[in-house]
């Protein structure tokens, strides 16, 4: 086996091939969007009557976003900009990046969810509903060739005078340097930054590791950079200096006497000793009011320093690996714009509601548009949707028919009377799908007693659809979101089968009772809108074991509304954006009293209709495991 040191030039030239490809691809119109699931527009909290100006999200007006997907996407989809999303390129137009990329700890982090009466804790193997997988194909080399070609599109992104903080630590830290030398160039490193901390020392043998590493980087030498200075424990006298003759000589008054000044504060350093280090800094506590229950969560006083270091207010601040949101929070509460983006479907749930518990401004809530059709185009492994169905059918259990004729798509469950169908990631599942599912079943090969619809994407009304069809022989599971990000080799593939790792996830739908609205004024309404119940339509397919599964069914059957996390409401839906101006979610500073639940029932006033025209009420649940269900009611 070669050693990291003789892969690194390897690694580097595959990754500036693959960018020079990304870049080449993005000038030659290969549009990759985002695409607006929610336009969140936060309730003042403790005044129930107010409602922010309605803007309308357009070139002209900035929107900060909350982008979920891979960001190796997501990056490509802001150079590129986008109109219909009121999006401009932000090429060169991002003043800081920080990061807290994963530190190739060879760990799983699991979500733990806290629900009433019990704890339940996700499988950590499925990656959309774990926190994130810390975990490397091939150790270290597969963790560097991710990282290099973000790395490459983030300076694409940073203004001439931004800056990129890379937050790491004794893992992985001083290879990704060495990338970082080879992108920014040498010349661009200012500061190898020791961030020093305490906490509960293990035996161990060796010294405890009790920092973590956070480079800083330039684009230029033009690089904003405020100044930061740090309380000193003793006020000091220091003689003031000037410049004589090319030489720094102490002040003197008229009476020739030493000018002294009181010091009570020193620049920050970037090092460490027992009491002078980053060390005020100190990690989330357990109990500590930040604490938001995800694992790798930074300390807002660690982001507001380096907010404050190296941006100005009304700079763009971007984070590709947010986690738990500490930069968009700190951002948005010094007056910067922000873009935030990640992987796993329970960090982008706590930011959303962090980011509304803030208030924050009005903020777009977007994932990849396409994001299966992307991730398919770029994965070498198969050469037609037809080969990618075969492996999918192989994953879920099923056999894929042999006969000439028939569809490769299809396959069926070994000793049942069940057939499977897989949808093409290049389409989204709705009501033509199933209709030919069901047609299927009825006549092919005699046809059967169940079918199984196995998709990427879905309509919006997809639970509404599988309620009409109200047919028990229909079941519609979903393929894990990252399933393409884990087959690009053969050998990808052997290890899933082994290990079973791949979970086809529930549908579910949500039922609400009839919304009403009841006249306050000429032009004010007030709007009803309760929770009725919540369906998850195949609980065996929920990422947890049974033991887990166990405390679910107990919930379901109790308090099935107790799984809703988050939910939000569009008072006038035009079926095209979701706009958010109502929202609940648990531990809600609100709410406090139901920490461990939602409240059911949203009473807020809306601008009346004219007379005769009909409201088109949206509302829009996500449970506790990041799986989503939207209801429309005309009223």
């Amino acid at each position: 086996m070669k050693s990291l040191i003789e892969e690194l030039p390897k690694i580097v030239a595959d990754g500036k091939k693959e960018v020079s490809k990304i870049l080449e691809n993005l000038e030659n119109g290969h549009k990759i969007t985002l695409q607006t699931n929610e336009y969140v527009l936060p309730v003042e909290k403790g005044n129930p009557l107010y409602q922010k100006p309605v803007e309308n999200p357009s070139e002209n007006i900035w929107l900060n976003r909350l982008c979920y997907g891979d960001n190796l996407f997501v990056i490509q989809a802001l150079l590129n900009g986008d109109r219909a999303t009121g999006l401009p390129s932000m090429r060169g137009k991002i003043d800081l990046i920080y990061i807290d990329p994963p530190f190739d700890s060879k760990a799983d982090y699991r979500n733990k969810i806290t629900l009433p009466g019990m704890d339940v804790e996700l499988n950590p193997t499925v990656l959309e509903q774990a926190a994130y997988s810390d975990t490397w194909r091939d150790g270290t080399v597969s963790y560097l060739r991710m990282i290099y070609p973000r790395l490459a599109l983030m300076k694409e992104l940073l203004s001439d005078k931004g800056s990129i903080y890379v937050h790491l630590d004794w893992h992985v830290g001083h290879y990704v340097k060495i990338l970082l030398d080879e992108i920014f160039g040498k010349e661009n490193f200012k500061n190898e930054i020791i961030w020093g901390y305490s906490r509960w020392a293990n035996i161990s043998s060796s010294f405890q590791r009790m920092h973590d590493l956070i480079f800083f980087y330039s684009k230029s030498n033009n690089n904003i950079f405020h100044e930061q200075r740090i309380p000193i424990s003793e006020p000091r006298k220091r003689n003031l200096v000037q410049m004589l003759n090319g030489h720094k000589v102490s002040m003197r008054d008229e009476n020739g006497n030493i000018v002294y000044r009181q010091q009570t504060d020193k620049p920050v350093p970037d090092w460490w000793d027992i009491s002078d280090m980053w060390d005020d800094l100190f990690p989330v506590g357990k109990t500590g009011k930040e604490r938001l229950n995800y694992q790798t969560q930074k300390p807002e006083k660690l982001l507001e320093r380096i907010i404050k270091a190296s941006s100005n207010e009304n700079s763009i601040v971007a984070d590709f690996f947010a986690g738990s949101g500490t930069t968009g929070a700190v951002a948005e509460k010094l007056g910067r714009r922000w873009i935030l983006s990640d992987f796993g479907k329970p960090a982008t749930m706590i930011m959303r509601k962090r980011l509304v518990d803030i208030p924050a401004k009005p903020f777009l809530y977007q994932c990849i548009g396409d994001y299966q059709k992307e991730t398919f185009a770029s994965n070498k492994e198969f050469k037609s949707v037809g080969d990618l169905a075969q492996v999918v059918l192989n994953l879920y259990g099923a056999i894929p028919f042999t006969q000439e004729n028939a569809p490769r798509n299809v396959g069926y469950l070994k000793d049942t009377h069940v057939l499977v169908l897989v949808d093409s990631p290049n389409r989204i599942t709705g009501r033509s799908t199933l209709k030919r599912a069901m047609e299927m079943k009825e006549s092919f090969l005699g046809g059967w007693n169940k079918v199984v619809v196995l998709g990427w994407n879905f309509t919006f009304d997809i639970a509404d659809i599988l309620q009409e069809f109200n047919n028990s022989a229909l079941e519609v599971l979903v393929i894990p979101p990252d399933l393409l990000d884990k087959l690009r080799t053969k050998s990808d593939f052997d290890k899933l089968i082994k290990n079973k790792q791949i979970r086809f996830s529930s549908l579910q739908y949500l039922d609400i009772k009839k919304p009403f609205t009841e006249r306050v004024s000429s032009d004010v309404e007030t709007l009803h809108v309760e929770l009725n119940n919540y369906i998850i339509l195949s609980p065996d397919a929920l990422p947890l074991d049974e033991k887990n599964k166990e405390k679910i069914n107990e919930v379901v059957a109790k308090d099935p509304l107790a799984l809703i996390e988050y939910w939000s409401v569009d008072p006038n839906y035009d079926g095209v954006t979701f706009r958010s101006k109502w929202q609940d979610y648990r531990e809600n500073t609100e709410h406090i009293q139901n920490g461990l639940r939602v409240v059911t029932k949203a009473v807020f006033p809306v601008a009346s209709l004219p007379i005769g025209e009909k409201r088109k009420v949206c509302v829009k649940a996500v449970d506790v495991f990041g799986l989503e269900s939207v209801v429309v009611e005309e009223i």
